[in-house]
């Protein structure tokens, strides 16, 4: 408290009830705005502040990112989910696909023999479909972290691709990578129907 000013109320901005947080304080819902629609927001819940160790506070931002990305991708329609949203071309189904690889390059060792095809979505494949593939790759790359008792242990690695990263280089670099599609998501999301936000 400053010296000379009343605590409390001087703001404009009412004081949170006692014993509770920013994040429990509701924010009421923009005002409606003419142009593109807008979804309704889901609760925005992040990872936990007190997960027991390196593993699972590692792995708490990483499936909260897998999460945001699968919810700005779940249920825009088609043509607009593999529109380009940019002049490169990224999509939010590209975006999809393109992680799905990435796991598994990272955490099963498989390799990719074309990094830029990862990111073009065939014609046949789907919303549901690809976001399926993501969620099995997501599976299969937890049983993996699951096994991890060393996070300075080496990753799998696919065949002549050198040393292999430890452990927690891989946790760490796909949180990077995630995070960083992810913001393309929220960008992309916003140009198609103006919703921001998880």
């Amino acid at each position: 408290m400053t010296a000379g000013k009343p605590s409390g109320g001087t703001s404009g901005i009412p004081p949170r009830p006692p014993g509770t947080t920013t994040r429990d304080t509701a924010v009421a819902p923009a005002p409606a705005v003419a142009g593109p629609r807008r979804r309704p927001r889901t609760r925005d819940v992040g990872p936990g502040w007190t997960d027991p160790g390196e593993t699972a506070t590692l792995r708490g931002f990483l499936d909260y990112l897998r999460n945001s990305v699968v919810e700005k991708v779940a249920d825009v329609p088609e043509p607009e989910v593999r529109a380009a949203g940019v002049p490169s071309g990224t999509s939010l189904l590209g975006l999809v696909k393109h992680l799905t690889a990435v796991e598994r390059f990272y955490f099963l060792g498989e390799p990719i023999t074309n990094l830029r095809r990862t990111m073009r979505p065939a014609r046949g494949e789907t919303v549901e479909g690809l976001i399926a593939d993501y969620r099995r790759a997501v599976a299969e790359a937890d049983e993996v972290i699951d096994g991890w008792t060393d996070l300075a242990g080496p990753a799998p690695r696919p065949p002549g691709r050198g040393l292999p990263p430890t452990q927690r280089w891989v946790l760490t670099h796909m949180i990077e990578e995630t995070a960083r599609h992810a913001g393309h998501a929220d960008i992309i999301r916003e140009q198609i129907d103006g919703s921001t936000g998880r």
